[in-house]
């Protein structure tokens, strides 16, 4: 529907209105090249520092007079390496404004490499958008907390189910990779009455099978892609648990090392009709 302008003052405002546990603060990410001229740095880090001054001076008023002080913000770092930002850090890092940082919103994992010591210990938030299980587990060995995963949706949208552990459970017998899900569309499923994954103990698998899911997804049923879903947000909730476990073992790398040997490094392609609309035909 075209375009709008939207200033930091609206955002705020929509801040304490929708009232979100995170904040995500203004920032000049977007339109960062990936490799910016020193020009387009410097007006990307001046743009950030002000916008994130109105943010965190508005924080520091909200918690003044007690409105909204539950939201929390995070700090976007962008997608430059700390020494061409360096302004923006020690901005971040000053004794007034970083009591009023709960954490950092990153944009580029792998420009994320020794933070200034100021904001070393503060939580990580990963807007990187990782596509598989195995680059969740590589951002995390680079230091990020929190995540936001969007192939969980696109997996089930596209009749994926998924199945997959951590630690990774022994490899049948074979060289092949083991795959990270597979297509309830595929007809092999018509008569297959066992839970999407084995030992599942989401709702999905203790109540229903696999040709019960079949036969939804032909039949265009959104509850197929409902069930799905419940499924999928399980597989991953009991992946995190285990990278939870792994790392208070300390047998996180050589168990990540174990994941990348067993599992395939992509989700299963898709063939099937998502729930969505793709197209609409206007002239019928």
């Amino acid at each position: 529907m075209g375009f709008s302008q939207y200033s930091v003052e609206d955002y705020i405002s929509a801040v304490r209105k929708l009232k979100p546990d995170i904040v995500v603060g203004a920032g000049d990410v977007a339109f960062v090249p990936t490799q910016p001229s020193q020009k387009r740095v410097e007006k990307a880090t001046d743009r950030t520092v002000d916008w994130m001054g109105m943010v965190l001076r508005n924080k520091e008023e909200d918690m003044q007079t007690k409105m909204e002080p539950a939201y929390q913000v995070f700090a976007p770092v962008l997608p430059l390496p700390w020494e061409q930002q360096r302004w923006y850090s020690e901005f971040l890092g000053e004794d007034d404004n970083l009591p009023f940082v709960a954490g950092l919103a990153i944009y580029d994992a792998d420009n994320f490499h020794q933070p200034p010591e100021r904001l070393s210990n503060l939580p990580r938030l990963a807007l990187t958008q990782p596509s598989a299980p195995s680059e969740v587990l590589r951002q995390i060995w680079l230091g990020m907390d929190v995540f936001v995963l969007p192939f969980i949706g696109a997996a089930t949208d596209a009749g994926i189910a998924l199945d997959f552990s951590f630690p990774a459970l022994s490899a049948p017998n074979g060289s092949q990779a083991v795959a990270l899900g597979f297509d309830c569309w595929d007809s092999k499923y018509a008569i297959d009455l066992s839970p999407l994954k084995e030992n599942c103990e989401c709702y999905t698998c203790q109540k229903h099978h696999r040709a019960f899911l079949q036969h939804l997804l032909h039949a265009k049923e959104m509850l197929g892609w409902v069930l799905l879903q419940i499924h999928n947000h399980h597989v991953v909730d009991e992946f995190f648990a285990g990278i939870h476990s792994s790392i208070e073992k300390g047998t996180f790398e050589q168990d990540v090392e174990e994941f990348n040997r067993i599992y395939e490094r992509d989700l299963p392609e898709k063939t099937g009709q998502g729930p969505r609309c793709e197209q609409l035909d206007f002239m019928k």
